[in-house]
């Protein structure tokens, strides 16, 4: 029987209302390290404490890379969007927007 591995991409809210996203294939370990600031160079080490505000599940670590630098690229409010569960503003949200 093959072993079932878990992922998951991940959404801090940090102190300074900016957004972190990441991948783990342990969300409340990765939460802890963010929270205690490990890492001196880690982008949520000066916007401690953060909060986690979404996360989502991958069986497969190729698929939940692409998609946590996929939400990298968004905007805030695409993020907020996704975070908020307001799924059918998406696509809207992606549609480049010329003047």
């Amino acid at each position: 029987m093959a072993k079932y591995h878990q992922y998951f991409v991940y959404i801090l809210k940090c102190s300074d209302n900016t957004y972190y996203t990441g991948v783990t294939n342990n969300v409340e370990r990765r939460l802890l390290e963010h929270q205690l600031g490990d890492n001196k160079t880690a982008y949520t080490f000066k916007r401690r404490p953060v909060h986690l505000v979404f996360r989502a599940e991958f069986s497969n670590i190729e698929v939940a890379i692409e998609k946590e630098k996929q939400i990298k690229t968004w905007s805030k409010s695409k993020k907020e969007a996704l975070i908020n569960g307001d799924f059918e503003l998406l696509p809207e949200m992606s549609k480049k927007k010329f003047n």
